[in-house]
């Protein structure tokens, strides 16, 4: 058994049977990356009756509502309805990896998203958070008449002049963007969505961005698949997700975004020179394998020529100026929008993590780890 307890004054089994909300089994079930045969077999029911639950067919007897939210690890009162929840179409989210993102990961995923949203619902609540200055994104708060055009590039320059930030290197791109109104987060390191590589949506009243660290613990990568995604956000907004010439055009959103041709030309070598390039690289915090496949594009390496420096490339990996640098040492690339909204709600307005979690409906340690606050309590273990 798992049960975590619940908040004082939780409703009864029966008071959650007759406000049941079929959505919020759903996402439950997504979140605990479970199929219906799975839950089924768990809370001792048929795979008819979970979709018969899920699509408010009937509602479950008192008697399961305890069972289901202790093996999906929820309160009971998570299955009341009358909370906002942000439904999220898995077809709308744009994944960075989707040919090897499975079904499940993807509907896990989307429905961390969800969670995601509604956090940041409840602090926009009590705090203003900064306004949305993204064109291209329907829901803006910014109307600036700026129609950025529909190349990539075009587009990645476009917004650069837009927020202001000149033609040399970007430091701290998460912070820019957060700054920007864009919600950025990085999931808790047990958190499944983790094995997807990232993803976005602009579907949302906000748009949200999902970043990993710890499948590519790599800097350059990170920063590159965040302006990727931000690519998503201004180029493919009003499009279905999942087409493959649209993961070339963030592609090419992000190299122009991050190192301008006009800019990064000049300083590139006019033959190859690895050397030269692992000092770019910490100039402009993109990866060497970018800067090759950049000097390819302007014209200074042929094909082949670029093909045999990706090959030295993969030798030199584990070597100084090579080698992966970790997230870590990177704090300006670390989102803090939700934490400081909480931080500043909490002096402003006196808001608590439990009150928090009850005005949710979620266990106190998720409320944590999507707000990235540790438990520094001492764990007991007890040995059998």
């Amino acid at each position: 058994m798992r049960r975590r307890g619940t908040h004082t004054g939780a409703p009864s089994p029966q008071a959650v049977a007759d406000a049941f909300d079929q959505a919020r089994l759903t996402q439950a079930r997504r979140l605990a990356a479970m199929t219906k045969k799975d839950l089924a077999e768990r809370v001792g029911v048929t795979p008819a009756a979970i979709g018969q639950y899920e699509t408010g067919m009937t509602h479950p007897r008192p008697e399961l509502i305890p069972r289901l939210a202790d093996v999906l690890d929820v309160p009971s009162a998570f299955f009341l309805s009358g909370r906002p929840h942000g439904k999220l179409d898995g077809s709308t989210a744009h994944f960075r990896s989707l040919r090897s993102t499975r079904v499940h990961q993807r509907a896990k995923a989307v429905a961390f998203v969800e969670q995601v949203w509604e956090l940041t619902h409840a602090l926009e609540k009590r705090v203003q958070l900064p306004p949305v200055d993204l064109p291209g994104f329907s829901g803006g708060e910014v109307h600036s008449g700026v129609e950025l055009p529909r190349d990539p590039a075009a587009a990645a320059r476009a917004l650069r002049a837009h927020w202001r930030l000149g033609y040399g290197p970007i430091g701290h791109l998460v912070r820019h963007m957060e700054a920007r109104g864009i919600v950025v987060v990085l999931p808790p390191p047990d958190e499944d969505a983790t094995t997807v590589d990232a993803f976005s949506t602009s579907h949302l009243p906000r748009p949200i961005v999902v970043l990993t660290a710890n499948r590519f613990d790599d800097i350059h990568r990170y920063r590159f698949t965040a302006a990727h995604e931000l690519g998503h956000l201004v180029l493919h907004g009003d499009t279905a997700a999942g087409d493959h010439q649209q993961e070339r055009e963030a592609d090419a959103f992000a190299a122009e975004f991050l190192t301008p041709r006009d800019s990064i030309t000049p300083e590139l070598p006019r033959r190859l020179d690895l050397r030269r390039l692992a000092e770019l690289r910490h100039t402009w915090g993109v990866s060497v394998d970018s800067l090759v496949y950049r000097c390819r594009e302007v014209g200074l390496l042929s094909d082949s020529s670029a093909g045999r420096a990706y090959q030295r490339l993969r030798t030199l990996r584990d070597q100084p100026g090579f080698a992966g640098e970790p997230i870590t040492g990177y704090p300006g690339e670390h989102p803090v929008l939700l934490r400081q909204a909480f931080d500043l709600a909490a002096a402003e307005t006196g808001l608590t993590m439990p009150e928090l979690a009850a005005q949710l409906a979620w266990h106190l340690s998720r409320v944590r780890a999507l707000l990235g606050v540790k438990d520094h309590r001492p764990r007991l273990t007890l040995v059998p």
